[in-house]
């Protein structure tokens, strides 16, 4: 398991984790020495730059499989040699190399660029960028739903058994029978081809608009971070649901925008708070995600989204609608889109292949007005000059094929029954622990504990258990009694088997909090 980004007791993030890597049992050469070799060449490789904290010992001695006597042993002569230290409350930190010390020992701070006082190493400026970092545990979601054995209780893409292998597998053969493949640049709106597709298929869903109204961008998560860069100046406010998908990752916090939540019921995002919260925080734009909205699963209904429209069309205030899981519905297709009711271009819609048909393409879209989506997409131009031209060719054909809606309709039967499923593991083994929603359409169900608990704890208990969380507050930072639990990307029988084992530690954890 990599838990080079775990996180600790504290829900700091540390560094300096093993990877993939342990000692040969077998090899002439002492496991301690082999752990303290494995280290140096992290060392003095730069891997592990001065500065960097190692992991827990005993969350090293979990990774290398090996007692705390050899740990420690390996730790000595590293420490010995002048590699890596320990300080009271500090762990054990790479050290300064020997030349950046004076003669007592201490480290010697130096002038680094613009005349600041640094020590020297890179450390400095992993803690000073002007990007936030990823929230603790996001960082170790990240990288623990590669970590093998684990079960994934709250991951938000489909199984990969669920994803068209096969039809896109022959898609690519067919371009590479093409006589010339677009290895080139597109143009910054993207793949002409691509945006004609998609113009098609958001008019089925009562969005009309033109190639030039759309911008091809890598993710849907990419648009979010060109609208925060292009469209929004430092400091100002955005009203969001609350809880919120958005307030998991930092594309906006690091551009100096500061969120506002508002709450939300069954229907959907409440309106009658906007107008006060509006003029209150002098917000620029709204953020949604008005069908089967992340983590709640919530379903906005169509009386509430015609008063979200006429609210924020009094007070002229733009919407952001993410339309993500528009396409999965369940039961019976949701209202149309906000971006479908706009008349005077307030809207924003941002869409993507990744939750229905591909993540890996990595192909996601905005649609506005001409000149918003010119201004994102010199601001893309930019940042990485286009996404891959392959992948819209691919997603192009996918689309205009007419392969799109045969395999959607596939998935939402798939979808459908895991639901099902869902719901019958929750009766069973929830019943007196928590209540839920039942969604209409996408992902998730949103649990909702009878009795608060530390939610750190329990994703550290949960972890030990062999199962990855995504915890309510994630989405709400004061949250203490909600999980997001996922249908898409779990088998059944993990599902079944993760969700007893859940049940217990949320019993174990109420009894001993």
């Amino acid at each position: 398991m990599d838990a080079l980004n775990a996180v600790s007791a504290s829900g700091t993030t540390t560094l300096g984790g093993t990877g993939e890597w342990r000692p040969d049992a077998t090899s002439a050469l002492p496991l301690h020495a082999q752990i303290s070799d494995y280290f140096i060449g992290k060392i003095r490789s730069g891997a592990w730059p001065p500065g960097m904290r190692l992991a827990p010992q005993r969350e090293l001695c979990r990774q290398l499989g090996v007692n705390r006597s050899t740990l420690v042993t390996a730790l000595g002569q590293l420490t010995a040699m002048g590699l890596i230290e320990g300080k009271r409350g500090g762990g054990t930190r790479v050290v300064t190399p020997s030349a950046e010390r004076d003669g007592s020992g201490a480290i010697r701070e130096s002038t680094g660029f613009g005349g600041q006082v640094r020590a020297g190493n890179w450390n400095d400026y992993v803690e000073e960028g002007i990007h936030y970092p990823n929230l603790p545990t996001i960082q170790a979601i990240n990288r623990l739903e590669y970590a093998r054995g684990l079960i994934r209780l709250g991951t938000g893409e489909p199984a990969p058994e669920l994803l068209p292998g096969q039809v896109m597998q022959e898609i690519l053969a067919g371009l590479s029978r093409e006589p010339l493949l677009p290895l080139s640049y597109e143009e910054p709106l993207g793949s002409l081809e691509l945006r004609t597709a998609l113009s098609n298929k958001l008019s089925a869903a009562g969005i009309h608009t033109s190639p030039a109204s759309i911008l091809i961008t890598s993710g849907a998560l990419q648009g979010l971070q060109l609208i925060a860069m292009g469209l929004l100046p430092r400091g100002a406010a955005v009203l969001l649901e609350k809880p919120s998908y958005l307030y998991s990752i930092h594309a906006f916090q690091s551009a100096g925008v500061k969120f506002n939540g508002l709450p939300m019921d069954e229907r959907g995002l409440m309106t009658d708070s906007v107008a006060q919260e509006a003029y209150r925080t002098k917000a620029s734009m709204l953020y949604t995600i008005p069908t089967f909205h992340n983590p709640t699963g919530i379903l906005m209904d169509e009386e509430r989204r015609n008063a979200l429209m006429a609210t924020t069309g009094a007070l002229g205030l733009p919407i952001l609608e993410d339309g993500a899981y528009q396409e999965l519905w369940l039961d019976t297709p949701p209202p149309p889109p906000l971006k479908a009711l706009d008349h005077e271009g307030r809207v924003l819609h941002l869409g993507t292949l990744s939750k229905a048909a591909s993540p890996g393409l990595r192909i996601g879209w905005i649609v506005g007005p001409e000149a918003v989506v010119a201004r994102l997409a010199d601001i893309k131009m930019q940042s990485d000059y286009g996404a891959s031209s392959l992948s819209q060719l691919a997603a192009a054909r996918w689309l205009s094929g007419g392969y799109h809606e045969a395999h959607a309709n596939v998935l939402r039967q798939k979808l459908r029954m895991r639901r099902e499923a869902v719901l019958e593991i929750l009766q069973a083994h929830f019943s007196e622990l928590a209540t839920w929603n039942i969604p209409a359409g996408g992902f998730y169900i949103w649990l909702s504990l009878r009795q608060p608990l530390p939610l750190r704890k329990l994703f550290k208990a949960a972890l030990q258990s062999g199962l990855l969380l995504n915890t309510g507050d994630l989405y709400d930072r004061g949250d203490n009694r909600h999980l997001r639990l996922s249908y898409a990307y779990a088998s059944i029988t993990e599902l079944e088997t993760g969700l007893s084992i859940l049940a217990g530690i949320i019993r174990n954890l109420q009894r001993h909090p």
